[in-house]
Order: C-alpha cells, then sequence, then structure tokens
C-alpha cells in the first residue's frame, strides 16, 4: 500500500470550507476559520467540525484503500458505552460500495450534558475497503455526519489521481439539527445529500446542530461562496431556545437575506420553514425534555400575543416576508416544511423533535419532487 497526501495532493476534501491542523493529522470544518472569533457559545464549535456532508473526492486504479482517522465522540458517567462513531460510507461512481463503523478513537466524558469535559484520549484507527472494481474511477469517501473526524493518512494499492471537475450545480444549504442530521443512518442518508443525490446537484451542508440563529457570521459565509442554489430551513432552534420574539425575528430574517443577496443577487434561493414539532407548533420555548424523553415547551402560549415565537407565527412570518420580498425578488421562494413532513408522521419524532433515519430519506425525496421538479424553485 501506498500513501498518498491528504493535503496538498490529487485529494480533494468537498463539503468543508476550512481544514484545522492538529496532532494527528487535519479537521475539516463547515465554516471558515475567521468565524470562531465572532462567537463565543462552545456549543457552536462542535457542529462546524462535525463533518455532515464532508467528503473525500478522487480517482483510482486502486483495488483496496485504507482511511487512517481519528474520531472524538462523547461520553456521559453514567453511561455504559461512548456514543456511537458513525459510518464511513465509500462510493464508486456514484454508486455504494461499502460502509465501515467509524473507529473509536478520543472520548469526551462529562458528568452530565453541558458541564465540563475530560479527554480520555485515544489513537488513531483504519479502516479498509476491498474488492473494489478494476480500472480508473471515481471515489467519494463520506465522513460520518455526527462525529469530528480528524484525516491522517490515505494508502492505496493503485495510483490515486485528482478528480475530475465536477459540473454539477453547486446547492449550498443551512439549517439546524434537523438538516445536520445526527440520527441518519450514514453520512449519504442525511435529508440533503438524499435530495442532491435525486436532484443530480453537489450539496454543501452548513447545518449546525443547535445553533441555525441567523448568525450574520454564516450570511457572511454564503454570501461569498459559490453557490448556484441555496436554501435556509429557519425557526426550530430560534423557538426552542425562545432567542427573538416577533419584533426582532423579522428584521433578523431580512438581514440575513440581504447580505446573501449583496453576493448571489439572482440565485434560486429556497426560505423554509421547520417541520411538525407538536410540543412548539404553538407553544413558545425555551424547552425542555420531559420525564419521557421527549422535548416539551416550558413557554406560555397566551406570552404569543405578546409576540412570544411558536412555529405557527415563524411560518406565518417567514411566507409574510417572501410575498413582501417577491415583487423585487423573483427568484426567492417559500417553503412550510411540513411538506416534508407533516402533522400525520409526528410518530416519526422519536424525542418529539428530531426525524428518524427513514423519515429522514423520506425527508430528502419528497423535496427533490418539490425543489427539482420541472416547475420547482430548482429547476
Amino acid at each position: 500500500m501506498r500513501a498518498f497526501p491528504l493535503v496538498g495532493g490529487p485529494v480533494e476534501l468537498r463539503g468543508a470550507l476550512d481544514l484545522e491542523e492538529t496532532q494527528a493529522g487535519v479537521m475539516p470544518r463547515r465554516l471558515p476559520a475567521w468565524t470562531k472569533e465572532q462567537y463565543q457559545d462552545p456549543s457552536v464549535h462542535g457542529p462546524t467540525v462535525m463533518p455532515s456532508g464532508v467528503r473525500l473526492v478522487f480517482r483510482t486504479d486502486a483495488r483496496a484503500l485504507e482511511f487512517e482517522v481519528l474520531t472524538s465522540t462523547g461520553q456521559l458517567d453514567t453511561d455504559p458505552r461512548p456514543r456511537p462513531t458513525g459510518m464511513l460510507e465509500l462510493l464508486v461512481d456514484g454508486a455504494h460500495a461499502g460502509r465501515r463503523q467509524a473507529p473509536l478513537g478520543n472520548v469526551m466524558r462529562m458528568a452530565s450534558p453541558g458541564t465540563a469535559q475530560r479527554l480520555v484520549p485515544g489513537t488513531p484507527g483504519t479502516v479498509r475497503f476491498d474488492g473494489l472494481p478494476t480500472g480508473m474511477k471515481n471515489v467519494e469517501l463520506w465522513l460520518p455526519q455526527q462525529t469530528p473526524t480528524e484525516l491522517v493518512a490515505l494508502r492505496a494499492d493503485g495510483e490515486v489521481l485528482a478528480p475530475l471537475p465536477d459540473g454539477r450545480r453547486r446547492w449550498v444549504h443551512h439549517g439546524s439539527s434537523i438538516s445536520h442530521c445526527l440520527e441518519a443512518d450514514g453520512p449519504t442518508g442525511t435529508w440533503p445529500v438524499v435530495a442532491a443525490s435525486l436532484g443530480g446537484v453537489e450539496v454543501i451542508n452548513l447545518s449546525q446542530a443547535g445553533n441555525d440563529m441567523l448568525d450574520p457570521y454564516v450570511a457572511r459565509t454564503i454570501r461569498d461562496m459559490p453557490a448556484d442554489l441555496i436554501s435556509l430551513k429557519v425557526g426550530i432552534n430560534i423557538v426552542a431556545l425562545a432567542t427573538f420574539r416577533l419584533r426582532t425575528f423579522g428584521p433578523a430574517v431580512h438581514g440575513f437575506l440581504d447580505t446573501i443577496r449583496e453576493g448571489h443577487p439572482d440565485t434560486p434561493l429556497l426560505l423554509m420553514s421547520p417541520v411538525s414539532c407538536p410540543a412548539l407548533d404553538a407553544t413558545p420555548g425555551p424547552t425542555a425534555i420531559g420525564p419521557d424523553g421527549k422535548i416539551t415547551a416550558l413557554g406560555d402560549p397566551a406570552d404569543v400575543a405578546r409576540g412570544a415565537l411558536s412555529l405557527k407565527v415563524v411560518r406565518d412570518e417567514l411566507a409574510r416576508i417572501v410575498a413582501a420580498r417577491r415583487a423585487r425578488d423573483p427568484h426567492l421562494h417559500y417553503l412550510d416544511g411540513r411538506t416534508l413532513l407533516g402533522p400525520g408522521e409526528v410518530d416519526d419524532l422519536a424525542d418529539g423533535l428530531h426525524p428518524t433515519a427513514a423519515a429522514y430519506h423520506r425527508m430528502g425525496t419528497r423535496f427533490a419532487a418539490h425543489a427539482f421538479a420541472d416547475d420547482g424553485p430548482f429547476r
């Protein structure tokens, strides 16, 4: 087996906007490094290095490939084992060619969620894919969407060459954990990847679990990156954490859109509201986890009349904003998130909030049927 460089060589890293050098190798980041100084909450950093949609792309005539990685996962002191590390998936010429459990590496121990973390150091592990087809082929290695993964080494028993130009349209999506898709059955099972495959486009998923907050640095990131299609799924984190009132929510949405339009004045842009979530549809946040393990809303429904946000209010406001802007922005579109997962499917929300793996596949199929249809916003 011959080693090939992961940086500065033939391998292309797609879905990441930056790389952090580490002692073991390099860590992909889904937001540029300059954004780090603009958020203080450490909860923001974690999702940016969870590589949802990040993949290594190259051509090779190898019959066997080895990838050495160092993962980092969490473990509560009360749990018998660390959280699952997720899957590495290999695609050859666009077809699935294997999936492997990501090796256990570093473990971050904590007494309870949100408390101080204690590092239990691990070592890099290797996954191997054998029996690949003969001849030169296009290869994509997709990293686990929920687990920070440092890239250490790539080895092959053949030649590794740079990929050919992609040629597909680039779709940039930003959303919450329901677009980050930690619960998906693998990195190609997230709904944006399912939709992108059906739509014949390349997706860049900038979704940040727990942190879809209309942050200006995200808008500037999207403004400054190449994009042929853009979608924004807005509202669930804002309601769940009660971070806006109606007075401030509307201007923040307008400002986010205005910033993106500075760089993409005519790009098709789809603004999406949240999927169904019974706990928050009519009741404002903040939220907590109830005794049954499901999300519950702590806000007062009567406070909606005074400007508190429920999901119903958010959906109405997003629809109003799109309708108001379309006279001067005909490439702006609205999609009610319940089109992807509606009130009759809430049994697919295991914790009352996050869809199951099967539901994510269904959401991707429905998004593609809407967005990429002949009369759809991404046609």
